[in-house]
């Protein structure tokens, strides 16, 4: 099974993030910006946070708030994280567990990176399709 420094090895190094003094509706804008589902949180380097579409959904509207009046601290949530030498199938366990579909990762601390539940269902076909290949081709004794 795929490690997760393996499937970021693939990737840019660089990961979109906010602040806790954002407001929800600048992180929305920049989620949207760059076509992803959920903005880790940082202080400095730590992370603290992570805000996600679905945080926004069920938090603004039914507080009777505004976006434009909120921070992302009053939305964030405590993130679950993965370690880089974690296997996909833990992540795809963590997520069913959760209830959650983006997991940051850290390095000693400090964020590399963000697998998603898309990331991993993918890797998982794709070592699925393989592993099937390679038995049709034992079968076959090719």
């Amino acid at each position: 099974m795929q490690t997760v420094r393996e499937l970021l090895a693939g990737r840019p190094r660089r990961v979109v993030t906010t602040t806790r003094q954002t407001s929800v509706f600048d992180a929305l804008r920049r989620m949207v910006e760059h076509d992803i589902g959920a903005l880790p949180v940082l202080d400095g380097t730590r992370l603290v946070g992570i805000l996600s579409e679905r945080d926004y959904a069920r938090g603004v509207a039914l507080r009777g708030r505004s976006s434009r009046d909120m921070t992302v601290e009053e939305l964030m949530v405590a993130p679950e994280t993965v370690g880089p030498e974690d296997a996909l199938a833990t992540c795809m366990e963590r997520m069913t567990e959760r209830r959650v579909r983006h997991l940051p990762v850290l390095e000693n601390g400090i964020l590399i990176g963000i697998v998603t539940l898309g990331d991993v269902v993918k890797a998982t076909l794709d070592e699925q399709a393989l592993l099937i290949h390679d038995l049709e081709d034992y079968i076959r004794g090719t």
